[in-house]
């Protein structure tokens, strides 16, 4: 079992300046706090008498911090959305600083809340990456996952099933989001069993039996929760005839297998389905991170011609195999999207041991290697 021996994630907050710091429970938001702030001021609305407190009084927030100098920081920030003007009025009358976090915009968004106007940073904290721990273990990390607690855990099958029965539904139901709780669990195993592939809404409603517009409305609950995201096509191709369907992907490999009560095991399909998913959460990492405005798309031709993500506007161009030996036959998508266009980089990322190239114009990049070029900044 690997340890975790630092976060990448950073945040330095100048004087007088607030933040908004997003992200799935259990993803390590209150450690980092705990670890990396010194004297503040944390009012905690998970603790149900606090929460009690400023749900019928937000106003207790400025009668009670209005001189302070300390940094506030005000955790499940979406709790209490009406906290959020007395929090606008403390920053604009005040100058005071806070950090809010939250595991889900969504309340504050469908409420219209005071999302602070531009007064306030967006930051996303996501699960570990490999740069993140040592010892790191692919083919277990397929299993665990990567939430610190899971990947940390002596048993983690147990701990997901807790986080899927406890947070994924009855949290879910607790935030008001849905009410139908048994068609949402039906829904969260099929968009499980379909991460990675197109989006099709109609045969997701028939199986879940639900409308699809209903399905759209799960697919924007867990992306407004940090629960998953979308991936859109790339579409400026001039050449040839484009897929625009959207993929879906949960935001922790883990948790996807889990719920998709998938076993992946190296070599088999459902490995490298995860793999392909695995690399998607680095690139996820390295965005939020790094270069929080780089949009993460993929590459579909009418025809099945295929490239798993491009990033940027072509700048790198990804195709990801889950294999130990890649062969001719494994380049034809980026082949075809170079035919189509100026690509920065075309990688295939695999479990090959060392860097080669078999065209060109296309290199092969075992996947540790890829992952640590990226972190510092080779690609984009």
């Amino acid at each position: 079992m690997g340890k975790i021996v630092h976060r990448l994630f950073d945040l330095t907050l100048p004087a007088h300046k607030s933040a908004f710091l997003w992200g799935p429970r259990k993803v390590g938001k209150s450690y980092w706090l705990n670890h990396n702030l010194q004297d503040f001021i944390l009012i905690d609305l998970l603790k149900t008498d606090v929460f009690a407190d400023y749900i019928t009084r937000p106003s207790l927030l400025r009668e009670r911090y209005q001189d302070t100098t300390k940094l506030i920081v005000i955790d499940e920030v979406q709790k209490v959305p009406a906290i959020l003007d007395e929090v606008h009025w403390l920053i604009e009358n005040r100058g005071i600083s806070f950090l809010l976090t939250g595991s889900s915009a969504r309340k504050l968004r469908k409420g219209h809340a005071n999302l602070l106007g531009g007064r306030a940073w967006r930051k996303t904290m996501t699960p570990l990456s490999c740069l993140e721990v040592d010892d790191f273990d692919l083919e277990r990390i397929m299993f665990t996952g990567l939430l610190p607690p899971h990947y940390l855990s002596p048993n983690p099958i147990e701990d997901l099933r807790a986080y899927v029965a406890d947070y994924l539904k009855e949290e879910i139901a607790a935030e008001a989001l849905t009410q139908n709780i048994p068609a949402f669990s039906d829904f969260l195993r099929v968009a499980a069993l379909s991460s990675s592939e197109l989006i099709n809404y109609t045969n997701i409603a028939r199986e879940t039996g639900v409308s699809h517009k209903v399905v759209r409305t799960y697919f924007d609950i867990l992306e407004d929760t940090y629960l998953g995201f979308r991936v859109q096509a790339w579409k400026k191709s001039q050449n040839r005839r484009m897929i625009q369907a959207e993929k879906f992907y949960f935001f922790d490999v883990g948790v996807s297998n889990y719920l998709a009560r998938r076993r992946p095991l190296m070599g088999s399909r459902e490995f490298g389905k995860s793999f392909e998913h695995y690399i998607l959460m680095e690139l996820r990492a390295y965005q939020a991170y790094k270069n929080p405005d780089l949009p993460i798309t993929y590459w579909r031709t009418s025809t099945g011609l295929e490239v798993d993500f491009i990033l940027g506007d072509k700048q790198l161009a990804l195709e990801i195999k889950s294999s130990r030996r890649i062969h001719q036959k494994d380049l034809k998508g980026l082949q075809a999207l170079r035919r189509d266009g100026a690509v920065g980089h075309c990688l295939l990322v695999c479990l090959e041991k060392e860097p080669r190239m078999l065209s060109n114009d296309i290199k092969i990049m075992p996947w540790k290697m890829f992952l640590e070029k990226l972190w510092a900044g080779d690609y984009v």
